[in-house]
């Protein structure tokens, strides 16, 4: 493969990174609204906040080892473990946005 290539794919992985640091934050935000009762949050929001890591991380670990165990490079191993966690941090942002602030 082509060394600069490969260095995209590392910079596209580090800005997979970056986007799921600031949707974790804005989850976070929301959820914590929302247990103030500033947010319009589900009524089960609690279980949800720690079932779906669970979740998350467990399938993270297994795409990253098949990856791993596949023979793949390190940014693919990176980007394989990334995925899962990102889309659930993804649609929590967006589930949660709809929701919006909770109505005067």
């Amino acid at each position: 493969m082509v060394p600069f290539i490969r260095a995209m794919n590392h910079w596209t992985n580090a800005l997979q990174i970056g986007w799921l640091m600031t949707e974790a934050q804005s989850v976070v935000t929301m959820r914590m609204l929302g247990l103030a009762g500033v947010w319009s949050v589900s009524p089960y929001e609690r279980q949800r906040m720690l079932s779906e890591k669970a979740h998350a991380f467990a399938k993270s670990l297994t795409d990253a080892q098949r990856a791993a165990i596949t023979g793949q490079s390190p940014d693919k191993i990176t980007a394989a473990a990334l995925k899962p966690i990102r889309q659930t941090t993804r649609a929590n942002r967006k589930r949660l946005a709809k929701r919006g602030p909770k109505k005067a």
